[in-house]
């Protein structure tokens, strides 16, 4: 009888599926969550173990990593929701035997469990045959050729294609994976230096090296290589080899290849997924951001008709102003992704950073100092002429002494006498340019999506593009941008150039 510890958040299903495998002549152990899980597998050690991805605390990924270091033999089977392409990969990654998808099907159930005791029995035989190997050597003739026989169907049902030669290279084992993956039979290979034929000439040249003694090493392990079959499919790959050695004689070499099209196929999916979300919410931002500018333009030109018709100089003048902010909110939006889109490489020259930030400091020290904020600079005097791109920085400082000082505007604490502060700075590798404030800071959910596209805290204000752009902007310049916040009490902001 095998026994499976069942985990899953959800008593209901629990209790199905235990009354389903206990009249299936399953031994049956259950638990809550993944702690709970964790504590009976080490008390019972079941054969099997199926567990939903999902659940509060520690999920079914970890639950998986940890049943694994206790025993690698355990057989994890993965309750995944549907779509939920990434997670299953990562399972698969992770040793897990199988997955299903939720709702559970009981097909989907039986042929994942078949498959688990298979391997079961697999590794049982195998052990048996390993520990008895001694009195294995004094059995008959017909005990032999029952092994033989076993050893072969192993090597045929592999779900690794399995290729092997002689110490000249030529092929002596080429199992129904291998088969299945080549498009070759076996009797087009055997005893045929197919080397180059099989495998990329780069590992031939390896192996055909290893064979002939001219390179010292045993092992070519896990590495993500293409293959080309029979019919000139390219076919992705895990290979591992070795280069099998009696003493110092080298006697042959046999290479493991493992199947990616499923995986590369999950992955595909995903990333077209995962691009097909980022273009819903750029086209739900998009039109959220437009409708606002629209509903602005409507009601400029409400006002403007009203002052025409009561010939109203201040409400024409009130309805042409809010026309024109929106214009200027139109052109700052197409200015912006025309930014964001367009790839460009940066114009280097030498120019002094400190120049740069000074104009910044000029252009903004009036609009702080009508909302009663102190503008401060701290350059450093020893940095003189670097070589950047003058527009993209002049761009970058603006854009966060702008946001440091609307993140004082917006402060809800009038208290405070709001500063801040523009610094330039060297290091020994780094030209650091940073922007501190003590305004409103931000929360961790806004901390999470300050990089995203169409996210702004300006109320309004702004088009949720600006940090995004600046991010893209010095990223192209070859450096980086960082940032720490906490609410209530300010912001710092970090552009590091290299400084070499």
């Amino acid at each position: 009888m095998y026994s499976i510890l069942l985990i899953d958040d959800e008593e209901s299903i629990l209790r199905v599926l235990s009354i389903s495998l206990k009249s299936e002549n399953y031994k049956v152990f259950t638990a809550l969550n993944g702690e709970a899980g964790l504590d009976l597998f080490k008390k019972e050690n079941p054969d099997i173990v199926l567990t939903d991805i999902k659940m509060p605390g520690m999920n079914g990924i970890d639950v998986l990593k940890k049943i694994k270091e206790f025993d690698t033999d355990t057989e994890v089977i993965l309750i995944t929701g549907h779509g939920e392409m990434e997670t299953a990969i990562e399972a698969l990654q992770n040793g897990a035997s199988d997955f299903i998808n939720k709702p559970l099907k009981d097909e989907a159930l039986t042929v994942a469990l078949d498959r688990a005791r298979e391997k079961i029995e697999i590794r049982k035989q195998l052990r048996e045959y390993s520990e008895d190997l001694e009195n294995m050597v004094k059995i008959a003739t017909e005990e032999i050729r029952r092994k033989t026989k076993f050893q072969t169907k192993l090597l045929r049902s592999s779900d690794q294609g399995i290729v092997a030669t002689d110490e000249t290279g030529k092929t002596v084992l080429f199992n129904l994976k291998a088969q299945e993956l080549f498009g070759y039979k076996y009797f087009e290979v055997r005893k045929k230096d197919s080397l180059f034929e099989l495998f990329p000439a780069d590992l031939a040249c390896e192996l055909e090296m290893g064979l002939g003694g001219y390179q010292e090493y045993k092992e070519l392990s896990n590495r993500e290589i293409e293959i080309v079959s029979k019919s000139g499919e390219i076919i992705p790959v895990i290979f591992s080899g070795l280069i099998l050695y009696e003493g110092k004689e080298v006697m042959g070499s046999v290479a493991f290849l493992q199947d990616l099209r499923e995986i590369k196929r999950l992955e595909r999916e995903l990333i077209k997924s995962e691009r097909l979300a980022a273009i819903g919410q750029t086209i739900a931002g998009l039109a959220h951001y437009i409708k606002n500018i629209l509903a602005g333009l409507k009601g400029g030109s409400y006002i403007l008709d009203v002052g025409f018709r009561k010939k109203n100089l201040d409400k024409i003048s009130e309805g042409w102003r809010m026309i024109q902010k929106n214009i200027d909110r139109i052109s700052t939006l197409v200015l912006d992704f025309l930014s964001y889109s367009k790839e460009r490489e940066p114009q280097y020259e030498n120019i002094d950073l400190n120049n740069i930030s000074q104009e910044v400091f000029d252009l903004l020290f009036e609009q702080a100092k009508k909302n009663n904020i102190i503008l401060k600079k701290n350059f450093d005097l020893s940095i003189g002429e670097i070589s950047i791109d003058a527009k993209i920085i002049h761009r970058a400082i603006l854009d966060l002494v702008s946001n440091a000082i609307d993140a004082c505007i917006f402060d809800e604490d009038f208290s405070k006498k709001h500063v801040v502060e523009l610094k330039t700075k060297k290091d020994k590798d780094n030209i650091i340019i940073e922007v501190k404030d003590n305004g409103c800071g931000m929360t961790d959910e806004v901390k999470s999506h300050i990089f995203s596209s169409f996210f702004s805290t300006k109320k309004g204000k702004g088009t949720g593009l600006g940090l995004l752009i600046t991010k893209k902007s010095i990223e192209e310049h070859k450096g980086t941008i960082n940032f720490h916040s906490f609410p209530g009490k300010g912001s710092s902001f970090f552009i590091k150039l290299s400084n070499r």
